[in-house]
């Protein structure tokens, strides 16, 4: 079998539709990319039920080197590693892999790695590297849109866990002022059900700042590009969909400074907060704001470097990568 012929994909993801998470976006978009060259199709675990016709697939992408492990060593057991390619999320590389056997052994096991971002790379044992690729995520472009001067604007996109940290964004929220003239959005499913009774308390205390639930992704996207600037002060990140999404919006961002923000934004951008520092958090706000109409404020700066970054999250940047690690999948050695 070739790279050239056309195979049969399957793409394994701990999280299908009803979670509406980021592994279920990459996992939906890698399957709407491949199948025009290729079929593929979507599955929580492998081999899976009987009517799932498991026999027919040639190649498979794992999302999740932990979760997913039970589908990579029975793939691996079944059709060998040649054909396997093992997509490292954020949990994967910043703790998983350090600690979890199940994790570890995934990674022997695949032909492929890919992480989404340039960073990722140096969480991997230095052995792995010669089998590790980036791949960006990808998502349509959006027109900017004109923005209120009325006040500023920030949004938060993440469900409620500790992993996006949404405690810090609470505190910067609680350090502002209604006199500061900084509306905060705060989107996302209460997951962990003390930090959804922190949302709501914070929203009581602070009427600048709203918690807004879980959110259809239209119009999350639509919120996204209403905004002056995108808050995402996570711990721990693989490379996350609301960053693209902003870039792509002409939406700033200000982001925590971990490996999966650097290796999308870059080492140089302006952006950065230390992770949980609702203090410097605040005052990115208050500067940004502060600078919101001069030609060269914070929020200018940054959508120039935005601007210079949206490249590499284009659809069909992403596509070819796709379709260059199915090609190097599968090939018997």
């Amino acid at each position: 079998m070739t790279g050239q012929q056309r195979k049969h994909i399957v793409i394994v993801s701990p999280a299908l539709a009803d979670a509406n998470n980021g592994n279920w976006q990459t996992a939906r978009r890698w399957q709407r990319m491949l199948s025009g060259a290729h079929s593929a199709r979507i599955t929580r675990e492998w081999p899976g039920h009987i009517a799932d016709n498991a026999a027919a697939d040639h190649v498979m992408l794992a999302l999740h080197a932990r979760r997913s492990a039970p589908s990579i060593a029975a793939w691996a057991a079944a059709r060998g590693s040649h054909s396997l390619a093992v997509v490292l999320t954020g949990t994967d590389l910043y703790r998983d892999i350090a600690t979890d056997a199940a994790a570890q052994h995934s990674l022997t096991l695949a032909s492929q790695l890919v992480v989404l971002q340039v960073m990722g790379t140096q969480s991997l044992p230095a052995d792995m590297h010669a089998k590790t690729r980036v791949v960006f995520q990808s998502t349509t472009a959006r027109q900017t849109l004109a923005k209120t001067p009325q006040h500023l604007r920030a949004v938060a996109v993440g469900h409620l866990r500790e992993e996006k940290d949404p405690l810090t964004l609470m505190a910067a929220a609680q350090a502002l002022t209604a006199h500061d003239g900084i509306h905060i959005d705060h989107i996302g499913a209460p997951l962990d059900a003390a930090l959804g009774q922190a949302a709501q308390a914070t929203a009581q205390a602070c009427p600048h700042y709203r918690w807004l639930g879980a959110q259809p992704h239209e119009a999350t996207r639509r919120r996204i590009q209403r905004a002056h600037v995108l808050v995402h002060s996570s711990r721990m990140e693989g490379g996350a969909h609301v960053i693209m999404e902003a870039v792509c919006s002409g939406t700033p961002v200000l982001a925590s400074r971990i490996d999966g923000n650097v290796g999308m934004l870059g080492a140089d951008y302006a952006g950065y907060f230390e992770p949980g520092n609702a203090t410097q958090l605040a005052d990115l706000l208050r500067q940004a704001r502060a600078t919101q109409h001069q030609a060269d404020g914070l929020l200018a700066r940054l959508a120039a470097q935005c601007a210079l970054r949206a490249p590499l999250f284009a659809p069909e940047t992403e596509q070819q990568a796709l379709l260059n690690l199915v090609a190097a999948l599968g090939r018997q050695p």
